[in-house]
């Protein structure tokens, strides 16, 4: 597999286990002293980063995270990346929803263990916010939920 590949991987992991709370997993995505700064909230490790994640995205909370259209450039054991994301939260207990889009800027850093997340970080181009009882006939349904049964 070639490293644009790998690090498309790795993107898709940290998506994957955000949305399905792995946070272990999470966090192996990326260096210790990764940095973060999503739309200026700002990160100065893994551990703060991680630890606000699991706190605010947690159970009870409903996320959807996709990137795409990656624009990948690597540098021997450096790289860097832009991805488009657009996200979802939705938080029932306080009939809220949040959906969003923004450019992710990251880099990248080879280890002995693979590509892994050294700065992450995404600037908005919009974001809209919903009061779930404004939605006439809105259902939420968590998982392992069907909205058939």
């Amino acid at each position: 597999m070639d490293d644009i590949d790998q690090i498309c991987r790795l993107k898709y992991r940290y998506l994957r286990t955000l949305d399905t709370k792995r946070w272990d997993e999470f966090a192996e995505c990326f260096l210790p002293d990764a940095t973060g700064d999503y739309n200026g909230l700002v990160f100065a490790d893994r551990a703060a980063l991680v630890a606000y994640m699991r706190e605010n995205l947690g159970e009870g909370r409903l996320t959807l995270h996709q990137a795409h259209h990656p624009e990948i450039d690597v540098d021997g054991d450096a790289a860097t990346g832009r991805w488009y994301l657009q996200d979802k939260v939705i938080v029932p207990e306080f009939s809220f929803m949040l959906e969003g889009a923004a450019f992710y800027e990251d880099r990248y850093t080879r280890t002995p263990d693979g590509w892994r997340v050294a700065h992450t970080g995404y600037r908005r181009t919009f974001e809209m916010t919903y009061n779930l009882a404004d939605l006439p006939g809105a259902r939420v349904k968590g998982p392992g939920e069907h909205t058939h049964v």
